[in-house]
C-alpha cells in the first residue's frame, strides 16, 4: 500500500496552513487609538472610555506612551457596540449583558458564553410577557373607547361605579399609579356632579389592558398610542399599534417598540456569540495552541 499523501490531503493541508497564516497576520496587526476608533466608527475618546470602564482589555503602550490595540481589541469593541445597540433597561437585561462584555474583556470566554445564554433566556421571557400582554388586550377588546380612553357617558348614575381607591384595589395597583396613568392621558376623567372621581365597568376594563401592557414593560406613550388607534379603528392590529411610533414623536423610548427591540437584541446576541468564538480562536493562536 502506498504511503504517499493523496492530492486531497495535500490540498487540505495547504488550506489549513493558509488559514493559520491569515489568522496570524490578523493577530499581528496593531492599531493606534484613532485607527481602532475609525474601524469601529466611534470617537477616539470613546475607546479610552471603554478602557476606563474595563469593557476592553488593557492595551499595551509604546515607549512614547501611545496605546497599541490589537485585533482582539477590535472584536471586543464590536461586541460592546452589539451589546448596547438595543438598550433594553428593564428586569436586569442591561446588567446581564454588561457581565458578558466584562467577561470577554477579561478573556473569560466560556463564562461570557454562559452569561450570554442566561441573557438570551431573559430575552425570551420578555418576549413571552409582551406577547401575552398583546393577547390579553385582544381578549379584552372591543371596548368602546374615545381617543383617550373609554367612551364618556352623561348619565353615570345608572352604571356600576367605583371610587379611585376601589378601582386601584380591584386592579391591585396603588392610587398613585392610577393617578399617573390619568395624568398621562390614558383615561378620561369621569366625575359625578359633586366632583368625585369615579370609574365605570368600561374604565376598569381599559385599566386592566393598561396594567397588562405596563407589566410587559410597554411605555405609557406606546399604550396611549395604541388606545388612540383602537378608538379610531377597532379592527387595527394591536401589535402594530404598539410597536409603530408616530412620525411626529421626537423621543422614542425602547419600550415604545418593545417586540421590535427584543427581536434586535436577540439578533445581536447571536452576533455576540460569534464574536466570542472569534476571540477564543485568536487567543489560542496568540498562546501558540
Amino acid at each position: 500500500m502506498s504511503t504517499e499523501p493523496s492530492l486531497l490531503t495535500s490540498v487540505d493541508t495547504s488550506d489549513a496552513e493558509r488559514e493559520a497564516e491569515e489568522m496570524l497576520n490578523e493577530v499581528d496587526r496593531r492599531y493606534r487609538t484613532a485607527e481602532a476608533a475609525a474601524i469601529i466608527g466611534i470617537h477616539p475618546n470613546t475607546v479610552r472610555f471603554y478602557e476606563e470602564l474595563g469593557l476592553i482589555s488593557k492595551p499595551e503602550r509604546e515607549e512614547n506612551g501611545y496605546r497599541i490595540f490589537t485585533e482582539l481589541h477590535i472584536l471586543q469593541m464590536q461586541l460592546i457596540r452589539r451589546a448596547f445597540h438595543t438598550e433594553i433597561l428593564k428586569n436586569g437585561l442591561r446588567a446581564k449583558i454588561t457581565e458578558v462584555v466584562r467577561a470577554a474583556a477579561a478573556g473569560e470566554y466560556d463564562e461570557a458564553e454562559c452569561i450570554l445564554t442566561e441573557y438570551t433566556v431573559m430575552l425570551h421571557a420578555e418576549r413571552k410577557n409582551a406577547e401575552e400582554a398583546i393577547e390579553t388586550v385582544r381578549s379584552m377588546l372591543p371596548v368602546r373607547m374615545t381617543e383617550t380612553g373609554t367612551e364618556k357617558t352623561d348619565n353615570v348614575k345608572n352604571t356600576c361605579l367605583r371610587t379611585r381607591k376601589e378601582a386601584a384595589d380591584c386592579l391591585g395597583i396603588t392610587v398613585d399609579t392610577l393617578r399617573n396613568w390619568e395624568k398621562n392621558g390614558l383615561l378620561p376623567e369621569r366625575r359625578l356632579k359633586k366632583g368625585r372621581r369615579v370609574y365605570s365597568k368600561e374604565d376598569i376594563c381599559v385599566l386592566r389592558i393598561i396594567k397588562a401592557l405596563r407589566c410587559a414593560d410597554y411605555s405609557l406613550e406606546a399604550i396611549l398610542r395604541m388606545l388612540g388607534k383602537v378608538a379610531r379603528n377597532p379592527d387595527i392590529d394591536i401589535r402594530e399599534a404598539l410597536n409603530t411610533p408616530g412620525q411626529n414623536e421626537d423621543i422614542i423610548s425602547v419600550c415604545d417598540r418593545l417586540l421590535a427591540s427584543i427581536d434586535e437584541a436577540e439578533r445581536n446576541a447571536e452576533a455576540i456569540s460569534k464574536l466570542l468564538q472569534e476571540m477564543k480562536m485568536i487567543s489560542k493562536v496568540t498562546a501558540g495552541e
